[in-house]
């Protein structure tokens, strides 16, 4: 039986140093750590990597069940794939057991808080968006192309696939510009 620990924060700018000593206080052998998003699965390679390597009777443990995902399904999956193994999942902040029919609920309810969670901060976040679109402050990005000088350049006789290896861009960049001319 080996005990693995799993890190996460969202940005690389945030630090895992508080993770990672609580894993290892809570006798974690291997800590596996990734600055990635927990909404999806999706490019969690440290995860992935953890999901490959336990074996029946390891015991995955997390500081907080939204540190392994941030959606119900997510979780759910995840659980489903451990218990299939015979893994345990241990949280060091949370009182998990999925033997039990208790701890198996709980799982859930804090798998739903998570989700909640990070839909209000989407919509939060949708809500700032708007206000400052519609106060002008906020316009996007700048745009990376000069439209003027793709036009220019066809106009000068180039062709979509030279002005494209010319400027260093797509040439469905290139396509996009001369046909919104038209």
């Amino acid at each position: 039986m080996a005990v693995y620990g799993y890190a996460r924060v969202s940005t690389s700018q945030q630090d895992l140093t508080i993770q990672q000593e609580a894993l290892a206080c809570a006798g974690c052998e291997i800590i596996r750590s990734e600055k990635v998003s927990g909404s999806k699965l999706a490019n969690r390679h440290e995860l992935e990597t953890l999901m490959q390597f336990l074996r029946q009777d390891d015991v995955l443990v997390v500081t907080r069940i939204d540190r392994l995902a941030r959606s119900i399904r997510d979780l759910q999956n995840i659980v489903h794939d451990l218990n299939a193994k015979g893994v345990k999942l241990r949280a060091t902040e949370q009182p998990i057991d999925t033997s039990t029919a208790a701890g198996k609920a709980f799982l859930d309810f804090l798998g739903v808080f998570a989700e909640f969670e990070t839909n209000l901060r989407r919509e939060r976040q949708a809500e700032g968006i708007a206000k400052a679109k519609k106060n002008g402050v906020y316009k996007g990005r700048k745009p990376s192309i000069d439209r003027d000088q793709v036009l220019e350049m066809n106009n000068a006789g180039m062709g979509p696939t030279a002005i494209a290896n010319e400027l260093g861009i797509g040439r469905a960049s290139v396509y996009r510009i001369l046909s919104s001319n038209k």
